[in-house]
């Protein structure tokens, strides 16, 4: 599978370990920077280079790094067509796939050690999505909002 991937200096080295594994893996991951380390360099061109890059690429799912993960999943997630969540624990991973058909996963580097990182980027990738109707609905509901469709939803039954 490709993975699109990019960073910011928080997460500089965790990610250079993360596209090593993929790759032993045999993951095609495209490196969406930075290039190098530096401790003032902004977050969002990267994240949103890489989200571009998952909507462009279909098929391929992507994984945005830094500190927290935060502000690389909501840079990420201005992408027209870009689903990312934010994994915290393995569950949360496997559902932002499972549920949300998430195409883009966020780590926060300095919140997990390298191997529960890792273990949280392999469950995100390993996990498919589930088509079941209601997520399938729900998800065309967030789209369709993006998209400009501001008439809100309504669930079934109401």
């Amino acid at each position: 599978m490709r993975v699109h991937a990019a960073t910011d200096h928080a997460g500089y080295e965790f990610l250079q370990d993360l596209i090593a594994h993929l790759r032993e893996a045999g993951h095609d991951v495209v490196d969406h920077g930075p290039d190098h380390y530096d401790a003032l360099d902004d977050y969002p061109a990267f994240c949103i280079a890489a989200g571009e890059a998952v909507v462009a690429d279909p098929g391929s799912l992507g994984v945005v790094v830094g500190g927290s993960g935060n502000g690389e999943q909501i840079a990420a997630n201005k992408v027209v067509g870009v689903r990312a969540a934010l994994a915290w624990s393995l569950e949360t991973a496997r559902l932002a796939r499972q549920h949300n058909d998430a195409n883009v996963v966020a780590v926060g580097a300095r919140q997990h050690s390298v191997a529960d990182a890792v273990a949280l980027v392999d469950a995100f990738l390993a996990e498919p999505f589930s088509d079941d109707e209601r997520h399938v609905r729900r998800i065309g509901q967030v789209g369709a909002y993006e998209r400009g469709d501001r008439a809100q939803p309504s669930a079934p039954g109401v």
